[in-house]
């Protein structure tokens, strides 16, 4: 018997979108093409118009939906994503001119962020996010829900779930919001057992497909799935990590960011990134190859800021230096380091920057300790980071890093 193997095939994609001047639509649509990729289909043609505001009816104007109609067909297209969010009118209109399947922006990200959730957290925040956005849609659209189920844009709760009436939603919604409850109360327990055990905690944010993966791999070993997609990471991943002081940090990998990134997307995923606004450190990492890395550096800083990062010490770390010559690298300083997490190119500034960072409760200290107190010696041991130990003539050297309570401890034996 012979055995023939059947590969899926890969939509072939066709990326629309109107310039009305509210945003740089060439840029947009150049990393809708990334998202395109990553959600596994092959973006064949992208289409731009300008106008003035989008059609109503067709999304694009008459003539260019006539342009968009002959490209389906010689081009045998089999999916047509728009760059904006699109209505159910549009959609409607859209699928019965061009008789091809027709999803928006925001499907796109939210099918990504289904295929990428691997935690139960992130499961639940993606079906929760996917049915915010469905809700209002399913007003007269009835049979054609039936639809979904097959193909990029209709991953995430399945079509027996979308198919019920609005009560039936509402109440999966509550339920999922109870259940993301659970999962925020359990993680608010961790932090403050972090905080009471003076834990530091370091995380990586910043624009996807930057590299926050392969650096969190590089400092860890953490094995967190490290690819040139969007979105390739989605759950969060926290791992310990030595410094050159000797102090131990938490470092926590939290999900990219894109631009025009759907509220819903921002909402539902706050919990992810509380990690970082409760953070003590933020390591803003950006791709320094792009041409977008000053524009990808600042839609971060201005999320931070939303999240009320303010006063959080943020270190702008621009990754894949390897791709730049060395007359484009600019200088390091306390806050901002370039680096190359593939070649391991830069980290010993990044890790110098980070302790030159901690928050003020650490401190690194030199004390003499009496012989007669050597219970002082053996507390720090217990509780503090040692660095070194040295028996004198007049007492134990020793060179240590500790927290705020320790050091009124012991602040008669710090020597200067």
């Amino acid at each position: 018997m012979d055995l023939i193997e059947t590969k899926e095939k890969t939509d072939r994609a066709l990326l629309i979108s109107v310039d009305t001047g509210k945003f740089d639509a060439e840029a947009s649509l150049n990393e809708l093409e990334e998202l395109c990729e990553s959600a596994g289909a092959e973006p064949v043609l992208t289409v731009l118009q300008k106008l003035n505001k989008v059609e109503s009816a067709t999304f694009v104007g008459t003539g260019k939906l006539e342009e968009i109609k002959e490209i389906c067909v010689s081009q045998e297209i089999d999916l047509i994503i728009a760059d904006s969010e699109l209505t159910p009118t549009q959609i409607k209109n859209l699928e019965r001119e061009c008789d091809v399947r027709v999803i928006d922006r925001t499907t796109l990200i939210l099918d990504i962020f289904a295929s990428r959730a691997k935690s139960r957290e992130g499961k639940l925040q993606v079906e929760l996010a996917q049915l915010k956005y469905l809700l209002p849609r399913l007003s007269g659209k009835g049979i054609e829900l039936s639809r979904l189920g097959g193909g990029i844009g209709t991953r995430g709760p399945g079509e027996t779930k979308l198919e019920t009436d609005r009560r039936h939603i509402h109440r999966r919604m509550e339920t999922l919001k109870s259940q993301l409850k659970d999962v925020e109360n359990h993680r608010q327990r961790l932090r403050e057992r972090r905080d009471k055990d003076g834990v530091i905690t370091v995380a990586i944010v910043g624009y996807t497909n930057a590299g926050k993966s392969t650096l969190m791999n590089y400092l860890t070993d953490a094995g967190v799935l490290a690819q040139d997609k969007l979105f390739a990471t989605l759950d969060p991943t926290s791992r310990a990590l030595k410094l050159p002081s000797g102090v131990t940090v938490m470092l926590i990998d939290t999900v990219g960011l894109v631009r025009r990134l759907p509220h819903g997307l921002v909402e539902a995923f706050k919990s992810t990134l509380e990690e970082a606004a409760l953070s003590d450190i933020i390591l803003n990492v950006c791709d320094a190859s792009s041409d977008e890395a000053q524009v990808h550096t600042e839609v971060t800083a201005e999320l931070l800021a939303e999240l009320g990062c303010g006063d959080t010490p943020i270190i702008n770390v621009y990754n894949k230096c390897d791709k730049l010559s060395p007359l484009e690298i600019g200088a390091d300083n306390e806050k901002t380091v370039h680096i190359s997490a593939r070649e391991g190119k830069g980290i010993d500034k990044l890790l110098e920057a980070i302790d030159n960072n901690l928050p003020v409760r650490i401190k690194k200290v030199k004390l003499l300790v009496p012989f007669s107190m050597g219970n002082l010696s053996s507390e720090i041991r217990e509780k503090a980071t040692l660095i070194s130990e040295n028996y004198t003539a007049d007492g134990i050297e020793i060179e240590a890093v500790i927290d705020e309570e320790m050091y009124r401890k012991l602040k008669d034996y710090i020597l200067d």
